[in-house]
């Protein structure tokens, strides 16, 4: 059994970002080994139960590895946002350095992650069951709609085809008026930030392969047994990507070649996201070490 590295940690506190596919579950664990470290989930959708292929959750097996902190923590009816995970994440850390072990935070969500490391605040708008029953029928476009008329502003930054964030940021503004600017704090400088950034050859490459994998691993039966389970339709296409595109396909909205070449682009057009969320980040004036792949962590230490 291997044992854990007897050099200094890197940081007191490690990030793993990047675009999916990039390999970052991969590292951090690899990391979690060398230096003894445990691995907090940044991921909006591996915190709920029963959501695996879909999420690229960590098997079992990975698990046994590194231990993994906020996976499997949430039914997928049951809400959890940025404000939890920050108060979550926030608790664990200091529970695992008083341990003497390395916290790696891991994960795609990056508004969860940029929340942690700039200690962002939000505001305290409790959620409008009334209200979310409203506008849980109505299609993104819509929804994208009423934001717009309602703060313009928030608009201009929001994923326009994410129906639960479109909700929520409807919900705060009828709440205040408007979507308030996040405030924060001065930066947690005890992070060292890695971004894993493979050419774009080769990260498309992956995600294809990726996802030629989950569907042989049975990515639409999970769809379908979350839904027998009583998750609604509109719930599951608010997870979007693999769930919202499945769950059209087994609604009989697109046919399956369609659905799989839909959901291969709108991948790729996430993991796009995600770069130039990490790049207007960086010019914010966070320090982020960029790597091609996991062989070139040992340039950073």
């Amino acid at each position: 059994m291997e044992q854990p590295s007897t050099q200094p940690k890197p940081h007191r506190i490690l990030a793993i970002v990047g675009p999916t596919a990039s390999g970052k579950s991969s590292l951090a664990i690899e990391l979690a080994k060398k230096y003894d470290g445990e691995i907090i989930s940044a991921d909006s959708r591996q915190i709920y139960r029963g959501m695996d292929i879909g999420t690229g959750k960590v098997t079992p097996e990975e698990q046994t590895l590194a231990k993994h902190h906020l996976i499997d923590i949430r039914e997928p009816s049951e809400d959890y946002n940025v404000t939890d995970f920050k108060r979550d994440a926030a608790t664990l850390i200091e529970d695992i350095q008083s341990r003497g072990k390395l916290p790696i935070i891991c994960g795609g969500t990056l508004f969860w992650v940029q929340s942690l490391i700039d200690n962002q605040s939000f505001p305290a708008v409790p959620p409008n069951p009334k209200l979310r029953s409203e506008l849980a029928p109505l299609s993104c476009e819509i929804l994208f709609q009423k934001l717009q008329a309602l703060d313009p502003k928030r608009a201009e930054t929001i994923d326009a085809k994410n129906p639960i964030r479109l909700i929520r940021a409807i919900e705060i503004a009828t709440a205040i008026g408007s979507v308030p600017a996040l405030t924060q704090t001065k930066p947690n400088e005890n992070y060292f930030i890695i971004a894993l950034n493979p050419p774009k050859e080769i990260l498309d490459a992956n995600i294809k392969k990726r996802l030629e994998e989950r569907f042989n691993e049975g990515m639409i039966d999970e769809v379908r047994n979350l839904n027998t389970q009583g998750i609604s339709w509109e719930r599951l296409e608010g997870f979007g990507l693999e769930y919202r595109w499945i769950a059209l396909f087994l609604q009989g909205k697109i046919d399956e070649p369609a659905m799989k070449e839909k959901l291969r682009f709108n991948i790729i057009h996430y993991a796009k996201r995600q770069l130039t969320w990490l790049r207007r980040w960086e010019k914010q004036g966070v320090d982020i070490r960029w790597i091609r792949s996991a062989s070139e962590i040992d340039l950073l230490f």
